[in-house]
């Protein structure tokens, strides 16, 4: 197969006229997405509610269209799944992605036509396949399988024509049959529900492929790799698949688990980022010295960037490209070939350069601690907790860390839950350093910190392994897109989380 390397590498770089021209021509490229989105949805229920056939303008499309979260589009998607046409998009809606988050119990049910399959979703993989074969033209990646740790994937329909499922299962279930040829595992193991199970499979069946990409959640995939080594007593993950040579990652950061996988991997490989949701492919990294995924601006999809001091106004503000900034902290609004008008997605990005325009997931709106103007984002979190491993020798499987509120007795603090891989020598230790790098980090965290004013230390707890797992088991949501939520502004999930550990403390006594 080495053999079609070059060929296969030349086919994959046929994109990359079309890719250069929309990072060249941004702006340009923006508008002319968003006129073919309202043109073309004119005469559908929301079209005509808000005058696309008079929508000629940026500005136009903003004063007309409200920005909404799910709960305001909630009632037009009930009505999609019903089997309703042309509300809020004109061709048939026969696909959703069934979305749960991680705040929240209610389902979400996202609009995947044919043309956010086409123009977004696949097309934005055939772009970070173009992009990663521009920048290693050398590569070997096709001449053997991609793992992908997706989701569950299975598929529920609501009648004969609407079904909906996990976005790994609608992508999969409509993907081209040539693409089974480059993927592994078999079709009877992807569509496996039990998590557990799946892995045990998934370990199994794929020691003797010829793997040369994994893609999955960070977390999901360490326990794969670890079962892999059990199984067959390697040394390491490359001895199993010698011709491994990239890791696509996404859904969380990937700082803290780095210096796992480089051990369980054992060798180099290339640690390269992707950014796609429910509601679209937005970004991906193309090379390991890039600071930043790049913005996709011809898939399908509108942006606008909120400040995210605008969130829970009544009339908060957007911007464009031109106006962003490098290093601000933005919410999304998308507006896409599913049928989303104006949708906050519920992430914050921070632009890491501009033309070509790069982007970082800093945190979610909702997922951040500011009960005492220390605004911490996971962004922070992520890296804090990096250096607090390096500096100890710890490594870090997952946490999650809440407000302690004032009281009489007390200032308030940051409690954390530790889920530790490799535990530290002294938490001691590790919490001054977590702390330290905090403040190093966080200019308004430091200024909370000074002499114990506002804030005291950190209150860390190790908590024993699987506590974790065992929550998202509890609330239905063990699963490869689910993540425990890293920051919180309230109690609510540590507090459960402590209770789970206390019931099953009680269970080993």
């Amino acid at each position: 197969m080495k053999l079609l390397s070059p060929a296969i590498s030349a086919l994959a770089r046929l994109r990359s006229a079309a890719i250069e021209h929309w990072m060249n021509h941004p702006v340009e490229s923006q508008r002319d997405v968003l006129q073919h989105l309202v043109t073309t949805a004119q005469y559908t229920e929301y079209g005509r509610k808000h005058g696309f056939n008079k929508t000629f303008r940026i500005r136009d499309f903003k004063a007309a269209v409200p920005i909404v979260e799910y709960e305001q589009c909630k009632h037009e998607i009930e009505r999609m799944l019903a089997g309703e046409e042309n509300v809020l998009w004109p061709t048939p809606v026969n696909w959703f992605a069934k979305s749960s988050g991680t705040t929240s119990d209610r389902s979400k049910f996202i609009p995947v036509s044919q043309e956010s399959l086409d123009e977004n979703h696949y097309l934005g993989n055939k772009d970070a396949l173009t992009l990663y074969y521009f920048n290693y033209p050398d590569s070997d990646l096709l001449t053997g399988k991609g793992l992908v740790i997706g989701g569950s994937h299975q598929i529920a329909s609501v009648n004969d024509e609407i079904h909906y499922g996990d976005l790994s299962a609608v992508l999969l279930q409509n993907a081209p049959m040539w693409t089974q040829w480059i993927k592994t595992p078999e079709l009877s193991i992807a569509l496996l529900d039990e998590w557990e199970t799946k892995i045990e499979k998934l370990a199994q069946s794929t020691i003797h492929e010829n793997v040369t990409s994994v893609a999955g959640v960070p977390t999901w995939t360490l326990v794969l790799f670890k079962r892999i080594l059990e199984i067959t007593g390697k040394a390491s993950i490359k001895d199993v698949w010698p011709n491994l040579e990239l890791y696509f990652h996404g859904g969380v950061s990937f700082t803290p688990y780095r210096q796992q996988f480089e051990q369980l991997v054992g060798a180099p490989i290339r640690y390269l980022e992707i950014y796609n949701a429910s509601e679209g492919f937005f970004s991906a990294q193309s090379a390991e010295d890039e600071n930043g995924m790049l913005l996709y601006l011809n898939h399908g999809i509108f942006y606008e960037f909120m400040p995210v001091e605008e969130f829970g106004k009544v009339n908060p503000r957007t911007i464009g490209l031109q106006e962003v900034e490098v290093g601000k902290n933005y919410a999304p609004v998308i507006t896409t070939t599913g049928g989303l008008w104006r949708y906050l997605i519920g992430d914050t990005i921070q632009f890491t350069t501009t033309f070509p325009f790069r982007i970082k997931v800093s945190g979610r709106l909702k997922h951040f601690i500011n009960a005492f103007g220390e605004e911490v984002m996971v962004d922070n979190s992520d890296k804090a907790i990096a250096m607090a491993c390096l500096a100890t020798g710890a490594t870090v499987n997952d946490y999650t860390a809440a407000p302690v509120y004032f009281s009489q007795q007390s200032n308030g603090a940051h409690e954390w839950l530790i889920e530790f891989n490799q535990a530290p020598a002294n938490l001691e230790d590790f919490t001054r350093a977590l702390d330290s790098s905090l403040r190093q980090i966080n200019s308004d965290y430091d200024a909370k910190r000074y002499k114990d004013i506002a804030l005291s230390k950190p209150r860390v707890h190790a908590l024993p392994k699987g506590v974790f797992t065992q929550w998202l088991r509890s609330k239905g949501k063990l699963g490869g897109q689910h993540k425990v939520p890293r920051l919180s502004n309230d109690r609510m999930h540590l507090e459960e989380i402590l209770a789970l550990k206390a019931e099953m403390d009680r269970g080993l006594a």
